[in-house]
């Protein structure tokens, strides 16, 4: 779904041969694929061992029709877990897991780059991702189903609307200097409305109300939600627009 944003950041930073990319909260490796098929040497790091085997398989030499560079890898915990002495400065840090509408997104992502830019070169990129306005994200109407539900427990990561200034606030936090922003089309995408309600539940924003109410309510309000958008061939579309900020390491 976020493949729009990740060629846009690629694209105006000039991802290639020489880059060095540090990918905060890397997931199932996509990001790294596409940055790794433009030359890069990539390192990843997740704390879900699930994901990071997909992401090991799709930067393996020759996956997928494409060669990545040497020294790429993922590593299963933090930044610090993927220094070592002889480790290059990076020089461009990626968190593209976007913040800004689960409660204490933000806090988790300052730990992380607490941890990273350390290891970044100085006046290396951090690029950081969030969901843009709410009136600009038709799947923030969904999203609204986790915050009712699991209303007992909102302190404890329930959806809630981004705020402009949310990504500024986390480089602010980070001693980070922004130095440029953007907005990418992210649709999302589905083959029918089953398919929807089991890819939203797997972000992990449905947790919380899981947790208050039940498996079986929440599949079920989640599916009403989702009917404005199911279309006349059963497929399910929601535009959305999500945004980046460009900080720089001091």
């Amino acid at each position: 779904m976020l493949v729009p944003l990740y060629d846009t950041v690629h694209e105006r930073l000039e991802v290639g041969r020489g880059t060095r990319l540090l990918g905060l909260g890397c997931g199932s490796g996509l990001a790294l694929l596409m940055a790794a098929s433009r030359g890069a040497t990539v390192t990843g790091v997740d704390h879900s061992p699930e994901r990071l085997a997909l992401a090991r398989t799709r930067l393996a030499p020759d996956s997928w029709g494409t060669r990545t560079r040497a020294g790429s890898r993922v590593v299963e915990g933090s930044p610090r877990d993927a220094a070592g002495a002889e480790t290059p400065a990076y020089n461009l840090v990626t968190a593209f897991e976007p913040i800004g509408c689960l409660a204490g997104d933000s806090e988790g992502l300052g730990e992380l780059l607490a941890e990273a830019t350390p290891l970044a070169a100085r006046g290396a990129p951090v690029v950081l991702a969030g969901w843009g306005p709410p009136e600009r994200c038709a799947t923030s109407t969904v999203l609204r189903v986790a915050t009712r539900l699991a209303d007992p427990l909102r302190s404890t990561g329930s959806w809630r609307p981004s705020l402009r200034d949310d990504l500024e606030e986390v480089a602010h936090r980070a001693g980070l200097r922004p130095d440029g922003s953007g907005r990418v089309a992210c649709p999302f995408g589905y083959a029918d409305a089953d398919s929807a309600v089991r890819g939203l539940l797997s972000t992990g924003l449905f947790d919380a109300a899981v947790a208050a109410t039940d498996q079986a309510q929440v599949d079920k309000e989640l599916a009403e939600a989702l009917h404005p958008y199911v279309r006349r061939d059963g497929t399910v579309w929601m535009p959305n627009v999500f945004r980046y900020l460009i900080a720089r390491v001091p």
